[in-house]
């Protein structure tokens, strides 16, 4: 079973500002679990449309109650591919994002659309899906409940992250009330995840003694 969740955003910042601080988002303050970026690839289409593929690397602590079942040895950084196209005439920029490593035990897959605002033409919106799966018997609800919730507060970072670019893009200084809200937003989800993955792991311990 896949667990499948859909969000929108805003940006109050033109399309073409925000697809130039998407290449420049790293690093900020809102990133320190991206490790490194690099461009595998990039081309531009005969219609003119930029292609490219990074590979990120970030780290990947698993929460405590999950390392018992998972191998000692297992590395502690995960492997990001990321497929990006920017179609200057739709004026819009799509991006694909999925993990390489650790796939088994957690595969996040995730798509986001930048577009501009239809209300408002300064504006860009962001519509994000993402599609969250775990192959591990017995414990794959729990582990996906914990993706889900630890994907929601990345989401709460990368636009927190988006803000501060953009902001020092344009010679403002990003607010300390924005960092004090972000972190602790991110701090209440992970709390709240950490409690439910336990309870839905120990449920799913007790059913195999059973």
């Amino acid at each position: 079973m896949v667990k499948y969740f859909c969000c929108a955003g805003l940006l109050k910042s033109t399309w073409d500002q925000v697809c130039i601080a998407f290449w420049q988002r790293y690093p900020n303050p809102y990133s320190n679990h991206v490790l490194t970026e690099d461009i595998i690839f990039r081309e531009v289409t005969p219609t003119n449309c930029l292609k490219s593929r990074r590979l990120l690397t970030k780290t990947s602590r698993a929460p405590r109650w999950m390392e018992r079942y998972l191998p000692k040895h297992m590395a502690r950084k995960a492997y990001i591919i990321e497929d990006s196209i920017v179609d200057p005439q739709k004026r819009t920029m799509t991006t694909l994002t999925w993990n390489i490593s650790h796939a088994r035990l957690l595969s996040v897959e995730e798509r986001c659309v930048y577009q501009i605002n239809p209300d408002d033409g300064s504006w860009t919106e962001i519509r994000r899906e993402a599609w969250i799966s775990s192959n591990i018997y017995g414990l794959s609800r729990a582990i996906q409940e914990f993706g889900l919730a630890r994907f929601k507060t990345g989401v709460t970072k990368t636009m927190k992250g988006f803000e501060y670019v953009l902001a020092k893009m344009q010679g403002e200084t990003p607010s300390r009330s924005l960092t004090e809200t972000a972190t602790d937003r991110a701090r209440e989800t992970a709390l709240a995840a950490k409690e439910k993955a336990k309870d839905l792991a120990s449920q799913a311990q007790k059913k195999q003694y059973v």
